[in-house]
């Protein structure tokens, strides 16, 4: 179970990649065409912003699995592996779990109008699916969950002494 969890992770990492790279495109072209050919169209910048809110609220829950998120290091790093198997199970139980919970339930109703009318860009010209950029809201936590348990496994498994073989 930890490792089809973790490759959920793993895949979404491999595609926020490839957006990553494709959004760097799309900047290069804009900028491209509005200073050498003075053309610009609102629905290409909203894709910046679309794939730049894809790559954060889809990359997190990888980002988590390869423990690359921010974390307060002083005591962590010098402990061994059941010490920071604690840690991990702790902070997921206490911290994460709840956190990506409220973020859940707070963003569903703002989702879910989002859809009933299928919200699209005020702006003349703009994408029509922000109802989708929306969607995010209740992708990311659902991924870091998803990572959180495996993690949670992971730590139980290190605290009873079993191989992750």
């Amino acid at each position: 179970m930890i490792r089809r969890l973790e490759s959920l992770a793993e895949f979404t990492g491999r595609a926020v990649a490839w957006a990553t790279l494709l959004m760097v495109l799309i900047t290069f072209a804009v900028v491209l065409l509005r200073y050498l050919l003075d053309l610009g169209w609102i629905a290409m910048q909203e894709s910046i912003t679309y794939l730049h809110a894809l790559v954060f609220m889809l990359g997190a829950a990888y980002t988590l699995k390869h423990q690359g998120h921010v974390r307060v290091d002083i005591f962590y790093r010098k402990f061994g592996d059941k010490g920071r198997a604690w840690v991990n199970l702790l902070g997921t139980l206490l911290l994460l779990f709840p956190l990506m919970g409220f973020i859940f339930w707070i963003s569903w109703e703002y989702v879910l109008e989002s859809w009933k009318v299928f919200e699209g860009s005020r702006e003349a010209g703009g994408l029509p699916g922000v109802f989708l950029l929306k969607t995010l809201l209740l992708l990311l936590p659902l991924g870091l969950l998803a990572q959180g348990l495996a993690l949670v496994l992971r730590s139980l498994v290190i605290l009873r002494g079993e191989d992750l073989g």
